[in-house]
């Protein structure tokens, strides 16, 4: 009796104790009675009906992340691994059609991931793809939502992660990346070098000008200083052709000397004798007297020279025969 009594105890403290159960955040509970949809419970604490009901499964309400690879290609023929995350979850209402319509939803998903993914990237090229990853996200979306919805799934997000080209394919893009960089640097480096060309250029410019203009000043006060020097020379008595003789030879004994200073110089005159100053003086006055003569000369004859008169031009003639007359 007592045994009995006891046994009675604990099975009915297991049937008591099975009787409830809990429920955790974030999720719910499909009961079935004898093998059949009952209802769903949510969080907190609950009571269901020992070996007449059972819990058929748990449903996960939260939002989930699933990460489908996909390889697809390009329009160009670019072989390409993309990495699309979507972002999903249970709706609370609609959680008896996701615990039974639907056995598999990752592999629901991922199927309908590769459809999109291969149907839009083909149309683009590798850069587009690159560009437009958020308009390829935002069609997977569309498409999951659209399909999932019906299952109880509502899609959060899709995010186009990573896009992976053949590793042949990166290095030429990056080599191309690399020589359009170059090319870049050398368009600044030759505009670099022609500004300053140009300055250099227009530095030298400005000097040859300064440089001219002072050559033409000092030969200016040199013609100044010869005329002075004649001057002088004539009111002593001294007549221009022999003063411009004398000037000559002084510059060409200023000039040896200026040479002679210099303890470096190999220059050597050739020929080069004492007299060579008083001969270089005897044949500059000789040469200015023929020049002057020469002159006079050629001022006579032009003189002499008279220019014929035009003859006018005759406005008619007479003549003297008659014109004979015909009987």
């Amino acid at each position: 009796m007592g045994t009995a009594f006891i046994i009675i105890i604990v099975i009915a403290l297991f049937i008591l104790m099975s009787s409830f159960f809990t429920v955790k955040q974030q999720s719910s509970v499909i009961i079935e009675r004898f093998g059949k949809f009952h209802s769903v419970r949510n969080s907190g604490l609950q009571l269901k009906i020992p070996v007449v009901d059972r819990l058929a499964g748990r449903v996960n309400l939260k939002i989930q992340q699933l990460d489908v690879i996909i390889e697809t290609k390009t329009k160009d023929n670019v072989f390409i691994k993309m990495k699309v995350s979507v972002q999903f979850k249970v709706i609370q209402e609609k959680v008896y059609d996701a615990f039974y319509k639907l056995e598999y939803p990752h592999d629901q998903i991922t199927a309908y991931v590769f459809d999109v993914v291969r149907a839009e990237v083909p149309k683009l090229k590798l850069d587009d793809v690159f560009e437009r990853k958020d308009d390829i996200a935002i069609a997977v979306k569309r498409e999951l939502n659209e399909a999932m919805t019906t299952y109880g799934y509502d899609i959060i997000n899709t995010l186009v992660t990573d896009i992976d080209p053949d590793i042949q394919v990166k290095n030429a893009m990056n080599r191309i990346n690399a020589a359009d960089r170059e090319k870049t640097a050398a368009e600044f480096e030759a505009e670099s070098s022609r500004i300053r060309i140009v300055a250099k250029a227009k530095a030298e410019a400005e000097s040859k000008r300064l440089q001219g203009q002072g050559i033409a000043d000092q030969r200016r006060e040199i013609a100044r200083g010869l005329v002075e020097s004649v001057e002088v020379l004539n009111n002593v008595g001294i007549n221009s052709q022999e003063a411009s003789a004398l000037i000559v030879v002084t510059q060409h004994y200023d000039t040896l000397q200026a040479i002679g200073a210099d303890a470096n110089s190999n220059l050597i005159l050739l020929p080069n004798s004492p007299q060579a100053g008083s001969d270089m003086l005897n044949n500059m006055v000789a040469s200015f007297t023929a020049s002057n003569q020469v002159g006079e000369m050629m001022k006579k004859n032009n003189k002499k020279i008279v220019k014929p008169k035009p003859i006018e031009p005759q406005s008619g003639y007479e003549d003297d025969t008659q014109p004979e007359t015909h009987q």
